[in-house]
């Protein structure tokens, strides 16, 4: 059985999963912002938040590229996609890109599930490597 290499227990499958979740929340937040494209005037915070994204989605591509089990691959796969999507609206803008709201919500929405699938493995992994109880206690105990 292929181990996975970076959500490798339940408590990091479960802040991955947790972190998709709040980033889902921000995606849906885009339906109601507007981006204007990213041009040498921007202001310095569109510049800031473009390098996040950027430096976010190259961490999930290097994440997705380690990731050894379908699942955990697939789950950093649909992170990625969400947050190039993310980088791809902030330097084109809205109206050309809003569809990248529509994608990046839809990705995180599979991310979450796949997380969720993820951290169901862990916890029926943990349940099968649990003692036994054959029913032979002590019955006054």
């Amino acid at each position: 059985m292929k181990r996975y290499v970076i959500l490798t227990n339940r408590k990091r499958a479960i802040v991955a999963l947790v972190h998709t979740v709040v980033f889902l929340g921000v995606a849906l937040f885009g339906f109601v912002t507007a981006v204007r494209p990213l041009r040498a005037a921007s202001p310095a915070p569109s510049w800031v938040l473009a390098g996040v994204y950027l430096l976010v989605t190259t961490a999930l591509m290097l994440l997705t590229l380690v990731s050894r089990k379908a699942a955990e691959r697939l789950y950093f796969a649909l992170c990625t996609t969400s947050a190039g999507f993310g980088l791809w609206r902030q330097i084109a803008g809205d109206p050309p890109m809003h569809l990248a709201v529509y994608v990046r919500v839809a990705m995180l929405a599979c991310a979450v599930v796949v997380g969720s699938w993820i951290l169901r493995d862990h916890a029926s992994a943990a349940a099968a490597m649990a003692p036994l109880d054959y029913g032979f206690s002590d019955p006054e105990g």
